[in-house]
């Protein structure tokens, strides 16, 4: 057993390994660079002992076989010069350090042998040059052969073994010596040898692990934990790459970004954990459904996907809107069946887009337009998106540096009770009429100030005209105000708020303050201690068109509401679609059960009118009653209607 062993040690010493392709590849870097001086060395000794040999020996010695080995080494110095830069694989450098095993063999006992047939010529100097060139050439190819273990044994063995057996047999008292001396030296230096190559490879090994560990680690840094997609810093460099390649082969590229549709709500009824599986299937499936793209989680609900050969824009459109199809389709969960729904806005190089950043804020803009217009679906970034753009970017431009205090006004648009036709409160609207760009819409301006974060700037001044208005009224009406999300989304902008209401001098009691349902993808719980301290204060909470965002009945029972608006969509053509019908019906028992007030917007014909009355509905606003009117007209319009005409300040 103990024999096999040893002989497997020995075969494993001599042979090459092929089992780390890595450290393969780096003996063979680090022995190219040596093979040339290794074979000048060789050389340049070998003619000088030639030349010290000259008048004693042959020509065939002296010249021939010297020629011989400079025309074959000669070969071997430019086979190492036109390699030694290149990148090999590991099966190549495998070959060629196998080769190098054989040739050391052969060599050596080529360059012995010519060695040998010179001894019996020339004098004891001659003859010492012979010992002393053998001695040190093995020496200096050691040295060269360090990097691959197994060669240099060979030469060692082969070049000292016939060097000490040749002049020890001699039994001249200084060749002996010389014979010692080399074999103590050539141990020391194998032991030596050894101890380099170790290190060699243990450094080898060491680095590879570096690599692995760092390539681990990059990993996951561009790896989303969760989802088990690339992560959104993957994305970008992602994205840079693909713009490159389409950008050197004249090809398009596409960007899809998109978000998910009631995802919100699930983490809130189900919780996080529900939250985190839903984004894993949504992963999955994306996954599952593309094949010439690479999908990426941005982070929390928002995906993109990278589509490096789009076809043309119409089923690039179509292709987007199966995927969309696909993530709508229910999600079975042990809690509960969800239903969400997935929106994507598409950008397209080089088509109105040039660079990263331009691509990914056009899909991101088209994906804004999506969930506020087409929720559900996919749209492509064009020409028109473009305009509305460059119009925002003016409009948020001339905002920044508006006099709002002096450009900004409120108008009212009455609340009625329909069952006497008494106004019971305002609407505050507001009105911009900017120097530069005249009347600009609501719907227009405050979206944008929204997106700007600049939004409270016009929360502030609208809300304090408000409420001076408000202050002449009958103090049977009521004064209904909107609020932003962002208004709501920090406890120093609530402190305002309270502030303004406080120095007004205005009944907190008459005040209503409507938030959206976009509120729900804010910060929920800052949201919620926001709405509290407003009622606290006696303000009534109001949430506004109820039913066309992300409300439930868990969001309803979590804040602390005293009513809430049905959206006009629901309204228009009431009676005529029945499915509108049974939606205000039901959203009008559930304000009966839950002991909430209701208020129906958008009521414009007397249709309209009176299906909401035989539905039970009481508190109405629309234009069939009055559009927005100026503070002036407001209050005109309330001595006319109000159940306390003779009250109304005027």
């Amino acid at each position: 057993m103990h024999i096999v062993s040893g002989k497997q040690k020995i075969w494993d010493f001599l042979s090459v390994k092929a089992d780390n392709p890595e450290l393969l590849k780096a003996q063979y870097r680090a022995f190219t660079r040596q093979m040339p001086m290794m074979y000048f060395i060789l050389l340049s000794s070998t003619w000088a002992l030639a030349i010290t040999h000259m008048k004693f020996a042959p020509t065939l010695l002296t010249v021939g076989v010297p020629t011989l080995f400079t025309f074959g080494c000669m070969l071997r110095v430019v086979f190492w010069l036109r390699t030694r830069n290149i990148d090999p694989s590991p099966e190549l450098a495998h070959t060629v350090l196998l080769r190098t095993n054989r040739l050391a063999g052969a060599i050596a006992v080529a360059f012995t042998l010519w060695s040998f047939a010179l001894v019996p010529y020339g004098d004891a100097y001659t003859r010492s040059h012979v010992a002393f060139y053998m001695a040190i050439t093995v020496i200096s190819c050691i040295f060269c052969l360090m990097y691959v273990r197994s060669a240099a044994f060979i030469v060692t063995v082969i070049v000292n073994g016939a060097f000490i057996a040749f002049f020890v047999a001699t039994a001249q008292p200084t060749f002996v010596a010389i014979a010692i001396n080399v074999l103590l030296v050539c141990a020391g230096m194998m032991s030596i040898l050894l101890t380099n190559y170790r290190n060699f490879e243990s450094m080898v090994v060491s680095k590879q692990r570096a690599e692995a560990l760092s390539n681990e680690n990059f990993r996951l840094a561009n790896l989303d934990s969760l989802t088990g997609l690339a992560n959104r810093r993957a994305f970008f460099v992602e994205l840079e790459a693909e713009l490159e390649r389409a950008r050197a082969n004249g090809t398009r590229l596409a960007l899809g970004v998109m978000d998910l549709d009631g995802f919100k709500p699930v983490n809130d009824l189900y919780g996080h954990s529900v939250g985190d599986r839903l984004l894993v299937e949504v992963a999955n499936r994306l996954s599952g459904t593309l094949t010439a793209s690479t999908a990426f989680r941005l982070g929390g609900d928002e995906f993109a996907i990278i589509a490096p050969f789009p076809p043309e824009n119409a089923q690039l459109v179509i292709n987007a809107n199966a995927i969309s199809e696909r993530l709508r389709h229910p999600y079975h969960m042990p809690e509960g069946t969800i239903h969400i729904s997935a929106s994507m806005g598409i950008a397209v190089f080089p088509d109105l887009a040039l660079d990263r950043e331009q691509l990914f804020d056009r899909a991101d803009y088209a994906l804004y337009y999506a969930k506020k217009r087409l929720r559900g679906s996919a749209v492509l970034f064009d020409s028109h998106h473009e305009d509305q753009i460059n119009s925002d970017a003016r409009i948020e431009s001339v905002l920044k540096q508006a006099d709002l205090a002096n450009e900004l006004s409120v108008v009212f648009q009455p609340i009625v009770d329909i069952r006497d036709q008494a106004t019971i409160g305002f609407e505050a609207l507001a009105r911009w009429n900017s120097p530069t760009l005249g009347k600009v819409s609501p719907a227009c301006f405050i979206p944008i100030a929204e997106r700007a974060g600049i939004v409270g700037s016009l929360t502030r001044p609208l809300f304090k005209k408000a409420l001076a208005a408000a202050s002449l009224w009958d103090t049977s009406l009521r004064l209904s105000f909107n609020l932003s999300a962002h208004d709501l989304n920090s406890g120093n902008g609530v402190l305002a708020l309270i502030g303004i209401i406080e120095s007004s001098g205005f009944d907190p009691q008459r005040l209503d303050l409507e938030i959206t349902e976009t509120a729900f993808t804010h910060d929920f719980e800052q949201v919620t201690q926001s709405v509290e301290a407003l009622r606290r204060l006696g303000c009534g909470i109001s949430l506004d068109d109820f039913g066309t965002g992300y409300s439930s009945l868990t969001r309803l029972h979590a804040l602390p509401l005293t009513k809430f608006k049905i959206d006009r969509s629901f309204v228009k053509d009431l009676h005529q679609r029945p499915a509108s019908y049974k939606i205000v019906k039901s959203l009008l028992t559930l304000s009966v059960d839950m002991g909430l007030d209701c208020v129906i917007e958008g009521v414009e014909t007397e249709e309209e009118l009176a299906a909401l009355k035989t539905l039970g509905g009481t508190s109405v606003q629309g234009y069939l009653f009055a559009p927005p009117l100026p503070e002036n007209k407001a209050r005109e319009f309330a001595a006319q209607h109000g159940r306390h005409r003779n009250k109304i300040a005027v």
